[in-house]
């Protein structure tokens, strides 16, 4: 059987491996070639890696001194206000204010430590300052809200305030930079902009040490109204809570479709208002029963003509 001849006179089987061998040493050189760059890249890396890591590890350390520096300087002007008797939605604003500020501070002093030109910064903040102005002008709104909250004091915390716009109340826990907390009756918290509350009415149900309690009672037109009065009355005057030295009033307030509405007002402490108010309307309805006198039921008379 004959052997196939290349044409250098070698067998064919021997040209292909020689071709083969020789794909093989030239990939195998353009490996080594590739990763004696990679290592050269590295070598040459390593002082920069080096210092960057340095430098991470100098901007977290900063973080961290400084965070606490933050903390360290807002409980010193936290105590500083307290000792000088100053509102506490004060307090609270100003604590919240120096927070925002001297963060802002801590980060811009550690982008510098990183080699950020801060002058391009400002630049570039003050040319930006109308766009980030029309997009933040609801949060400004709100500052300002917050600055008007603590110079004119519609109120203060611990006031429990009807937001007339949204319906919101409840009592004031908290006075941010742009927004104030209420907790409600049922301790649910709600958030309302600064600027929401200077914009609109609203109204302070414990602006003044006394509240007046306004009750209305409705009896039947055949109760004998005189007594229904003396009754409610002597009520009030006994009640605890009742100021004895503010006036008492029991009056008819309307001659309604269906009974005789008998109106009474009386004065409290603005923190036994609610207390006084369950506890004389418990009082009223079962003196009532016991004296026979009716509180009726919403009625019609039809008259039928006979034909």
């Amino acid at each position: 059987m004959a052997i196939p001849v290349g044409p250098d006179g070698g067998t064919i089987t021997d040209n292909v491996t020689a071709t083969a061998a020789v794909e093989v040493a030239e990939v195998t050189q353009d490996t080594v070639e590739e990763v004696s760059r990679f290592a050269q890249y590295i070598h040459d890396s390593i002082p920069k890696l080096a210092g960057f890591g340095m430098r991470v590890l100098i901007a977290l350390a900063v973080f961290f001194v400084g965070r606490i520096v933050i903390r360290w300087i807002q409980k010193l002007v936290r105590r500083s206000l307290e000792r000088s008797s100053a509102d506490r939605g004060v307090i609270q604003f100003v604590d919240s204010f120096l927070k925002f500020g001297l963060y802002s501070l801590l980060l811009f002093s550690i982008a510098a430590k990183f080699g950020v030109d801060t002058a391009s910064v400002a630049a570039l903040v003050a040319s930006g300052g109308v766009a980030i102005g029309l997009a933040l002008q609801g949060s400004l709104s709100n500052f300002a809200g917050g600055v008007l909250i603590l110079l004119l004091k519609p109120f203060e915390v611990g006031d429990y305030i009807y937001e007339d716009t949204n319906k919101n109340e409840g009592t004031v826990k908290e006075i941010q930079i742009f927004y104030t907390k209420l907790s409600t009756i049922d301790n649910k918290t709600i958030v309302i902009p600064n600027g929401m509350l200077t914009n609109s009415s609203l109204t302070n149900a414990t602006a003044k040490a006394e509240r007046r309690l306004d009750l209305k009672v409705s009896i039947s037109y055949q109760a004998d109204l005189r007594k229904a009065k003396a009754l409610i009355e002597d009520i009030l005057m006994t009640d605890p809570c009742v100021m004895k030295d503010e006036e008492i009033n029991v009056f008819v307030d309307d001659l309604a479709e269906s009974a005789v509405i008998l109106g009474a007002r009386a004065w409290v402490k603005n923190d036994e208002f609610w207390p006084t108010r369950w506890r004389l309307l418990e009082r009223i309805k079962l003196t009532l029963d016991e004296q026979g006198i009716e509180i009726p039921y919403p009625q019609l008379t039809v008259h039928v003509e006979g034909r």
